[in-house]
């Protein structure tokens, strides 16, 4: 039987807009979110918006390639290929959003609107309806805002909006899944300590899940005949299920948070 392989990589997409996204902006997400719920007497989440927030968030990251060490993604470190990756791979998927991480005890007094002062970012990312579930990640702590209330905060805030049931006729609401979970470079102690601090429990490693650039120090080196220059990577799984968060990991969120009140 013949048969033909016509197959050609299409070119790259180049969003028909420019960096900073569609006027007016469109977060395009298809499950909800109310932001009421995503708001403590400490930090709120808000739409992380290019136009808005991008000058501010760049601006306070003195040294981006340690800040994204630990990341797989490429050329991040540039502020316009940041906003275009996250454009394709957050906002252009209905399924994940990008927060920007909003300090309230801190007034910003260029932004007086915005009730606080960026602190960083975190993501809802690749949200199933059908499985329940979703990742948290892209949890990026801006340098002054290290070691505060602020990841925890952010943190508890989103397990807690993942694992409450939407109940119209309460004060508290949220998107009732059955599991949440996060993945992180299986060296970034960090973020495994800050994960299970919060009650998420390490569920295994997913070994050379990543390739990574070239360039990137923190990585596995690869076999010398490999087809790929870049160093691997090994993703750690941390995660929680309804079932943790109605035994216990509810509390445990509530105690971190009061904590660092």
């Amino acid at each position: 039987m013949a048969y033909v392989n016509a197959y050609q990589p299409p070119p790259p997409a180049k969003p028909p807009y420019g960096l900073h996204g569609p006027v007016p902006y469109d977060i395009n997400v298809a499950f909800p979110l109310d932001f009421t719920q995503l708001e403590t007497p400490r930090l709120k989440l808000a739409p992380f918006i290019p136009s808005i927030h991008a000058a501010k968030y760049h601006a306070a990251i003195s040294d981006p390639a340690h800040l994204y060490r630990y990341y797989p993604f490429s050329n991040i470190e540039d502020p316009e290929s940041y906003l275009l990756f996250m454009d394709t791979f957050v906002r252009q998927n209905p399924y994940s959003v990008l927060f920007a991480i909003i300090d309230k005890t801190t007034p910003d007094p260029d932004y007086p609107e915005w009730g606080g002062k960026l602190a960083g970012t975190i993501a809802l990312l690749n949200y199933s309806p059908t499985n329940l579930s979703v990742e948290i990640g892209i949890v990026c702590i801006l340098p002054t805002f290290q070691r505060t209330h602020v990841a925890t905060h952010a943190v508890g805030v989103l397990l807690k909006y993942c694992f409450t049931m939407p109940c119209a006729s309460q004060s508290e609401s949220g998107l009732g899944l059955r599991r949440a979970h996060w993945y992180a470079h299986s060296d970034n102690e960090p973020s495994l300590r800050l994960a299970a601090r919060m009650g998420l429990k390490r569920e295994g490693t997913l070994r050379w899940a990543w390739v990574l650039p070239v360039g990137k120090v923190l990585g596995k080196t690869p076999r010398e005949t490999d087809l790929l220059a870049g160093p691997g990577r090994d993703t750690a799984i941390m995660a929680m299920s309804w079932e943790d968060w109605e035994d216990g990991a509810r509390e445990i969120v509530t105690t971190q948070m009061a904590r660092m009140e």
